[in-house]
């Protein structure tokens, strides 16, 4: 009696655990939320169903969705910038997206609102690249890129056009101006 009530409970608590719903704004290797790297343009009507779909280039007889579209909430709250990889084929994936919801995070907490001491306490960075008006900086094992507004920089790094900015010399309190994900096309 007592084998068959620790096995019941066992099979009931895998049970639990394996019906548990996938976080809708957890941002993983090729996926954010229900999105994931596969996932076609013409798709994300049925994927975002219960929110808002805003096309910003529309394509006229446009079979399905296709270009550039912004996901909002039904409440208004902009969630995402969806950028597929040719702007006219609806069977065309998505490569970049731009989150703006602070909801959507990393496993390590990761998200729009957090700093470049988060970064630099969860992440190893790879790659610095210096535009004329933010830095770029890339991840190591990430999808994930954030661009920092050389305004958060200290004042003799922001006017110098050909400055070549290192990791230490971005202060960890500077905020993000974007949190970008990148999916490889040929991955």
């Amino acid at each position: 009696m007592k084998k068959t009530l620790i096995i019941g409970s066992l099979l009931s608590i895998l049970f639990v655990q394996c019906t548990e719903d996938k976080d809708p704004f957890l941002i993983s290797k090729g996926a954010i939320g229900s999105l994931t790297k596969e996932i076609q343009m013409k798709q994300v009507d049925s994927i975002f169903a219960q929110d808002s779909i805003v096309k910003l280039s529309p394509v006229e007889n446009a079979l399905g969705t296709q270009g550039e579209v912004e996901v909002y909430e039904k409440g208004g709250e902009k969630l995402l910038l969806l950028s597929p990889n040719d702007d006219s084929d609806p069977n065309s994936v998505i490569t970049n997206i731009q989150v703006f919801d602070p909801r959507f995070k990393t496993e390590k907490g990761l998200n729009v609102n957090s700093t470049f001491g988060d970064i630099k306490a969860n992440y190893e960075v790879v790659n610095v690249e210096t535009t004329i008006n933010a830095v770029v900086v890339f991840l190591k094992d990430s999808e994930i890129y954030v661009t920092i507004d050389k305004k958060e920089l200290p004042e003799n790094l922001r006017y110098n056009m050909s400055a070549e900015i290192e990791v230490t010399q971005i202060p960890d309190t500077a905020k993000f101006k974007y949190f970008m994900i990148g999916w490889d096309m040929d991955e």
